[in-house]
């Protein structure tokens, strides 16, 4: 097997492929230019589209081209749910989230060198083309019946799909078509529940002009019971901090589960192979430690968002503890841990509520009485400060920031309340 493909298949980057041999192939022979899609049904991209980034790079490490293309007219058409028809989003606001995914894609990729990479909009070439020459040039090689085999559709048949979703494939595959004429591109990369659309662009790269091309699909990212990866209890996994903060997003990756931190590694980490195949080994011998997990959190949250950004994670996390200053954390950071800690608000009062009050709230005893009985216990903390007096009163000099306030039952139970001031 091609050096690379197998690099990525221990990686776990290779679900289904066309031809692996002859995508070996023409790896071996040269620069392959490949692609990748996505769409803008969303103000962001999330942990599933970063592994396709990842991907992405894995492949220009290797001396290979990748093109990002942000499906500025897909996006408005959207592919099929195996739920429901999807809302059609407005023009304009399509049009603003296809900047903000471009800004974001291009953080992942070089754009110098031999091997640079190019971003793209399927736009430029759909917004101008008639229907009369998209039906008679692009959907005369596709058949209806191949087209109802697809999952998807099929799932959609029994409640009604639209003409428009089902029309999907069409335009997926026509941009691979406009890349190969355009840009000589060959391969295209999506998930594995893309398959049926990757395969359509390079049948319709036959049909039409007597073509070669290439797809590969990588695996579903799942937790350990199956689960779809990436998913919280509030929601996606975004790569936005304003919808998923640096902090949020570095606790996603610290709390993943030991089953699977070595699946993770392998796709979002570019550690070596020896690196990371010594720290499952770790994780193994010592889960406790957590080792894996801290790796994991710290190479993903440096790439996706910064390393000046990890270090406030991990000393928000640190300082939540008592193991560092939480008045040295910055506001955004102390609102990220309080929506992080479940958002909980408590009005500006005068007098301002006791501390066993704030506890309650917080979550972090079942109640008021709890609370005062942790104060006697000696377990109860402040802002990190040990609280003495089952009474005690939060001070305007306690408010975090202004308004934020941390308090902690013992070493671990560890809760945050934002004080609203009145307007």
């Amino acid at each position: 097997m091609n050096a690379l493909l197998e690099e990525l298949s221990w990686r776990g980057f290779v679900a289904h492929s066309t031809d692996l041999d002859a995508l070996g192939a023409a790896l071996d022979a040269g620069q392959v230019k490949s692609y990748v899609g996505f769409d803008p049904t969303a103000p962001s991209i999330h942990m599933g589209n970063l592994v396709q980034l990842m991907l992405s790079r894995r492949l220009q490490a290797h001396g290979h081209r990748p093109f990002l293309l942000v499906g500025g007219s897909t996006g408005l058409i959207g592919d099929p749910k195996q739920s429901s028809e999807r809302t059609l989003n407005p023009k304009d606001l399509v049009g603003e989230w296809v900047e903000r995914i471009r800004s974001q894609v291009t953080k992942f990729v070089d754009f110098d060198g031999p091997d640079a990479a190019t971003v793209v909009n399927n736009y430029d070439w759909t917004a101008e083309l008639s229907t009369l020459d998209f039906l008679r040039d692009i959907g005369k090689h596709f058949s209806v019946n191949r087209m109802l085999d697809r999952e998807v559709v099929k799932a959609r048949l029994e409640a009604g799909i639209s003409y428009t979703e089902f029309s999907y494939m069409l335009l997926q595959s026509l941009d691979f078509l406009e890349l190969f004429r355009r840009y000589g591109v060959t391969m295209q990369t999506g998930g594995s529940d893309q398959w049926g659309n990757l395969t359509s662009g390079v049948e319709l790269i036959r049909r039409a002009d007597g073509g070669r091309a290439h797809a590969l699909a990588t695996p579903l990212l799942t937790k350990a019971d199956g689960t779809k990866f990436g998913k919280t209890e509030s929601g996606t996994v975004w790569l936005d901090p304003q919808m998923t903060s640096p902090y949020a997003f570095h606790q996603f990756f610290l709390n993943a589960e030991d089953a699977m931190v070595g699946t993770y590694l392998r796709i979002f980490s570019e550690r070596s192979r020896e690196e990371i195949e010594d720290l499952e080994r770790h994780s193994r011998e010592a889960p406790h430690l957590r080792a894996a997990q801290r790796a994991l959190a710290d190479d993903i949250t440096d790439l996706v968002h910064s390393p000046a950004e990890r270090r406030a994670a991990t000393d928000a996390a640190a300082a939540l503890f008592g193991r560092g200053e939480l008045r040295a954390l910055a506001p955004s950071v102390l609102a990220a841990v309080t929506r992080q800690l479940g958002d909980v608000t408590m009005p500006l009062t005068e007098p301002l509520p006791r501390v066993a009050d704030v506890m309650a709230a917080a979550g972090v005893v079942p109640s008021k009485s709890a609370a005062r009985r942790a104060v006697e216990e000696g377990g109860a903390y402040l802002n990190n400060a040990k609280v003495l007096d089952p009474e005690q009163t939060v001070t305007r000099e306690d408010l975090l920031g202004g308004e934020f306030l941390v308090v902690r039952r013992g070493k671990r139970t560890v809760g945050a309340v934002r004080i609203e001031h009145q307007a």
